[in-house]
């Protein structure tokens, strides 16, 4: 007995039993896409000469939405809904002051979206709700042959996130999530020198949602956000640091994400936020203070993303590229460094300084990688106009774009899936003792269909 003590200790060490390992990895399901459906990866649809826009939830949110559009050429907003009329009419109001046409108006119901979705002359359904309504509100809009652009997160769970790609794929309708920090400017020229080359082969990534929200814990309606996180545990807020480096290591096209591991700290703030804003104990808060994902790629990458809303942490949302030739970071200075050749004579006793662009230098190599779909006078209206900076606009300036040029959108459903797996996900490993969970593939078999991210220009 001793003996086959040894030998299976052994096995196990020289990695010879590792197959026996494999249980401790959470496998998770891909259903079976049904009967006559395709993917969508590279959708296109017939131009829309105007767009028009329903637009559903018009809190801070959907407020500056209505704002932005306005501002964009080919758009008409022919519906508005919110829970509450005063939103609604001031809203409408904005509409007369812009010379618009009036807009249908829906309200005083938990469910009058279905109408808007219902009505004829809407070509697209923004969806600014609270989270709890996203999916149902998107499947509806498509299940009617409209287009759903949906605030983060999009999805909740899994089922949900397989949903709303069955119905994407069944009704051939884009299905885009809102993701404003994909188009923030130094995250898209740095995309766009990724694809140059500039970082060699990029190896590791990083993102993170780190905002202290303190301020604003009082502000959300009927307190919807600090009693999601109360009662879910892990990176329930992941798609603003991952979005952007999925598509630097070009996730579903070429490579795909195929196994997380997470780990959080104890939930010491939240409890304190419940107390004061509900009056109430909340002894089994869940999401914990700080969260951590690592992700591994069917090619080898990794990925950092991390989550913290509850301590007075500096806003940043990590962003960092490590490349073979190179390295990316934009917190809590914008810098490039790149590999130089080593010096001729080496002092052993003294650590060189790595060459770091910042300020002019890094402003110089940016330019030079300049995105296409960036030219110098959109980003001086994005400014303009504003929305996080300008990255608002850009999103929804490119979405309509798209739509009025018959093109693939920037980002796809899959993307949207991806992005918002990781909550669950996250959840799944946490709650079984940081085990590492499978990721599926949501894109069925299609995720090197596409070799590389691409923005589309006519």
């Amino acid at each position: 007995m001793r003996i086959f003590r040894f030998l299976a200790l052994f096995l196990l060490a020289t990695g010879l039993l590792a197959g026996c390992c494999e249980p401790s990895l959470i496998k998770t399901q891909v259903p079976v896409r049904p009967a006559g459906q395709e993917d969508v990866i590279g959708l296109t649809v017939a131009p829309l000469d105007t767009v028009r826009i329903g637009v559903v939830g018009l809190g801070m949110r959907g407020t500056h939405a209505v704002r932005r559009l306005l501002k964009i050429p080919g758009v008409e907003i022919t519906a508005l809904c919110d829970l509450r009329e005063g939103p609604v009419a001031d809203n409408q109001a904005r509409l007369g002051r812009r010379g618009r046409k009036p807009a249908q108006c829906y309200s005083g119901s938990e469910d009058c979206w279905k109408g808007l979705c219902a009505q004829e002359d809407v070509d697209l359904v923004y969806i600014c709700t609270d989270w709890l309504t996203h999916t149902p509100i998107a499947l509806c809009a498509m299940e009617h042959g409209k287009h759903a652009a949906i605030e983060v997160p999009a999805a909740l769970d899994l089922d949900q996130i397989w949903a709303l790609i069955n119905m994407a794929e069944k009704q051939r309708v884009h299905c885009m999530m809102l993701e404003n920090c994909v188009y923030d400017f130094f995250e898209l020229t740095t995309l766009q020198a990724a694809q140059d080359g500039a970082f060699g082969e990029i190896l590791h990534a990083e993102g993170a949602y780190h905002h202290n929200l303190d301020a604003f814990w009082g502000g959300y309606w009927n307190n919807w956000r600090l009693d999601y996180n109360s009662k879910y545990r892990g990176d329930n807020y992941p798609t603003h640091g991952i979005g952007p480096i999925c598509q630097v290591l070009n996730i579903h096209r070429g490579d795909r994400m195929v196994r997380l591991v997470s780990m959080d700290t104890k939930p010491f703030n939240g409890p304190r936020w419940m107390k004061m804003y509900t009056g109430k104990e909340c002894p089994d808060f869940s999401q914990g203070d700080e969260t951590n994902t690592l992700i591994r790629t069917e090619s080898g990458k990794t990925m950092l993303i991390q989550h913290d809303v509850m301590t007075p942490r500096p806003y940043d949302r990590l962003y960092r590229l490590v490349g073979t030739d190179g390295y990316a970071g934009k917190y809590p200075i914008k810098l490039y460094c790149f590999r130089e050749a080593p010096a001729e004579d080496v002092d052993a006793d003294h650590i060189p300084e790595e060459k770091v662009y910042t300020d002019a230098e890094l402003d110089a190599v940016m330019q030079q990688h300049r995105p296409d779909i960036l030219t110098e006078e959109l980003e001086a209206l994005a400014k303009k106009v504003g929305g996080h900076g300008g990255m608002d606009f850009l999103m929804d300036y490119r979405m309509i774009y798209c739509l009025r040029n018959g093109l693939p959108l920037d980002m796809d459903v899959y993307d949207l899936a991806e992005w918002c797996c990781i909550a669950p996900l996250s959840r799944l490993s946490l709650e079984n003792g940081n085990r590492p969970v499978e990721v599926p593939d949501f894109t069925r078999g299609a995720w090197q269909k596409v070799q590389g991210y691409k923005h589309h220009l006519k």
